[in-house]
């Protein structure tokens, strides 16, 4: 665990990243059926992302009361025939080559849902945001903060922290609304990697933060 002293010092700045809410995004990420559910195609994450999932539930409908958006990053499969590439996660994936806009594994988990979200989707690689939409969309709304939540800690979030970094974007991370497998291992990534490029948060952190905005407003 990440020692109390540095958390609370990384935490009690997020006010003045959050006074405004309508440029603030969470982005949740592969929060869908097909990745967390029964049917999971990777099953160890699944397992170990179940605790995960009430504390981004309690993330999610602060953001929708604080007026911040909610914006569900998610993979639909390849269009047309496309192939994955050479990298061995897509050997783990394979069930996903059956997936297309509108099968139930693309969807994203009831309990996280809410008609009022965006969904950003993608029909390629295995980052959320290289070469797609997602970034550019939270550009065009006027988002200048991204607290990050979901999954996973071993591929998918450093890859969208980095590009989020890069591009601009402040970048939070809700540690305790991610999550990667092995759980030591994750632990390691938030300390190592994604400390380096993002303010490292509490879920409750980032709440009262939006509750003090809203105060002030």
């Amino acid at each position: 665990m990440m020692s109390s002293t540095n958390q609370k010092g990384r935490s009690g700045g997020l006010a003045a990243g959050t006074v405004d809410p309508s440029e603030v995004a969470v982005v949740c990420v592969e929060c869908q059926n097909g990745v967390l559910g029964s049917d999971s195609v990777l099953p160890a994450l699944a397992a170990d992302a179940r605790g995960m999932v009430a504390n981004v539930g309690r993330l999610l409908t602060a953001a929708r009361g604080a007026g911040v958006r909610v914006v569900h990053a998610t993979f639909e499969g390849f269009l047309g025939g496309g192939e994955p590439g050479p990298a061995p996660l897509w050997r783990a994936l394979r069930a996903s080559e059956q997936w297309r806009p509108g099968h139930p594994a693309t969807q994203v988990i009831a309990e996280l849902f809410d008609p009022g979200d965006l969904v950003v989707t993608r029909h390629h690689g295995l980052s959320p945001t290289w070469g797609t939409e997602l970034l550019p969309v939270l550009r065009s709304m006027g988002i200048r903060t991204v607290v990050l939540a979901g999954v996973s800690l071993n591929v998918a979030l450093p890859l969208t922290a980095a590009d989020a970094a890069q591009d601009g974007f402040r970048v939070i991370v809700a540690r305790d609304a991610v999550t990667g497998t092995p759980a030591d291992y994750a632990e390691q990534v938030l300390r190592n990697t994604m400390a380096l490029l993002a303010d490292i948060a509490t879920v409750d952190d980032v709440i009262a933060a939006w509750a003090e905005s809203v105060v002030q407003a």
